[in-house]
């Protein structure tokens, strides 16, 4: 499948259905060609925009997914209709499809209890699913040394990092060289959803891209992130649409 995609504040987003993400993951894992996935939002694009590393980062990414509600908004000014694909949701759905076939699972994140007790879950919820690895994310960059190596030992197929950005997509990007064949993506505060520590929107609130306002309603400690980055990335977004429109002769 060729990507499609279209600039976002100069960071390429992938235009595709949520079905389409999918199919591309698994088509490349068939293929052993690995990949890494990230799941964009405009915090991501407000925190790469201060860190070149992490700019680099996504720009050379396999896939880049319209994560955030921010995200879709910014390509309907620019006239693509584009639906969100929540990393939570794309994570879980490759991890259904992809135990039908056998392929392994490592989780890397949150608290030891957390990853924990959403690996039980997760086997409750899809039998199926062969996780080989778990690490709590109570680590350093510098010294991940040690869980690199053991993730090479692991061999794992699709591999889920919960840290929270820019962490997350760091060291994915480290250990890319040691796991060329496997499937990263960056999946935040989704262990924690799915080990039951915290509660996620109902789904009609997703439904209606307001799943970070309940977010933030449930966590107050991101009212002053969200709403210092929102305003700016959509007026970002409004001139950028601007720039993109065809000049009349």
């Amino acid at each position: 499948m060729e990507r499609k995609t279209k600039n976002i504040q100069g960071y390429n987003v992938d235009i595709l259905t949520f079905q389409e993400a999918v199919t591309y993951t698994m088509l490349k894992l068939s293929k052993q060609e690995g990949m890494h996935i990230i799941t964009l939002n405009p915090e991501i694009i407000e925190l790469a925009n201060k860190k070149s590393e992490y700019a680099d980062i996504i720009k050379k990414a396999d896939l880049v997914v319209a994560d955030g509600t921010g995200i879709k908004l910014a390509l309907r000014l620019k006239g693509v209709k584009q639906e969100r694909i929540a990393g939570i949701d794309l994570a879980k759905e490759l991890m259904k499809v992809s135990s039908k076939m056998h392929y392994t699972v490592a989780l890397v994140g949150a608290k030891e209890n957390v990853v924990q007790s959403a690996k039980r879950k997760l086997k409750i919820d899809i039998p199926k699913v062969r996780i080989c690895y778990t690490h709590n994310g109570y680590f350093s960059i510098p010294k991940s040394e040690e869980i690199v190596e053991e993730l090479e030992e692991a061999e794992p197929d699709i591999v889920l990092v919960a840290l929270g950005a820019p962490k997350q997509d760091i060291f994915i990007d480290k250990c890319r060289k040691k796991l060329p064949h496997s499937v990263f993506i960056g999946v935040g505060g989704s262990f924690d959803v799915w080990a039951g520590e915290v509660k996620r929107a109902p789904k009609l609130i997703r439904a209606i891209g307001c799943e970070w306002i309940y977010r933030t309603i449930k966590q107050p400690k991101r009212m002053k992130r969200i709403y210092k980055t929102l305003p700016t990335f959509l007026f970002k977004a409004i001139i950028d649409s601007v720039k993109d429109r065809p000049q009349k002769n």
